[in-house]
């Protein structure tokens, strides 16, 4: 959804960074030949997530949720020149997806690629984080930032996605509505848990920026 009149959303699109020609690929072929393709992070959050990365110049990334890769390699556009990245989605279907584009970037041999449930696998990960970004299944949102916290570096940055859920988070929430409750709950999580402070940014669907305190 657009919290400002589109035709300023797209004024501010237009004098934000241009989208990289591998990322304009990338995004037709998603169109082309993956469902969902919304799910992509596009153009103007994609350069937010980019400038980013690039202003905490992270060493180790973890994504939760993949999807085509997007956001991997717009963060990665920030990391160390010794950094990796490593991003979990459950789909096994979209793997080669990934990995073609991800080779096709500079950061290939750098990102790391892990299918299955992220909340086995988070824990058997032997690591400190700089910068997570969180943007797969809402239910269990509440779930990963507990997984993924006492893995983060001090002054280590986590970023959430779609927490502002098409304004369903300020609607009546339906009974069988799973994914807005728990957003709700990781919403107030984020903002009374004293180990984090929290801007929430009314970017596309809602972007969180946690940083580690």
């Amino acid at each position: 959804m657009h919290f400002i009149p589109e035709a300023l959303d797209e004024y501010v699109v237009a004098h934000s960074e241009d989208e990289p020609a591998l990322l304009k690929a990338l995004t037709r072929e998603t169109y082309q030949k993956v469902l969902q393709p919304r799910m992509l992070s596009g153009h103007y959050q994609g350069r937010l997530l980019s400038m980013l990365s690039k202003l905490i110049a992270p060493k180790t990334i973890l994504e939760i949720g993949t999807y085509t890769g997007y956001s991997a390699l717009c963060l990665a556009e920030g990391m160390r020149a010794d950094g990796t990245l490593h991003t979990i989605d459950i789909n096994e279907e979209l793997h080669d997806f990934q990995r073609k584009y991800f080779d096709a970037s500079d950061y290939g041999n750098q990102i790391h690629q892990y299918t299955g449930n992220a909340l086995e696998i988070i824990p058997a990960m032997d690591m400190r984080f700089d910068l997570v970004f969180i943007d797969a299944d809402k239910p269990n949102y509440p779930a990963y930032f507990h997984a993924i916290i006492e893995k983060m570096q001090p002054n280590g940055v986590i970023l959430s996605d779609n927490v502002l859920w098409s304004g369903k988070v300020i609607q009546s929430v339906q009974k069988n509505d799973i994914s807005t409750k728990a957003l709700l709950e990781y919403n107030q999580l984020l903002k009374d848990d004293a180990r984090v402070e929290t801007v929430v940014l009314p970017i596309r669907d809602g972007l969180t920026i946690s940083r580690v305190v």
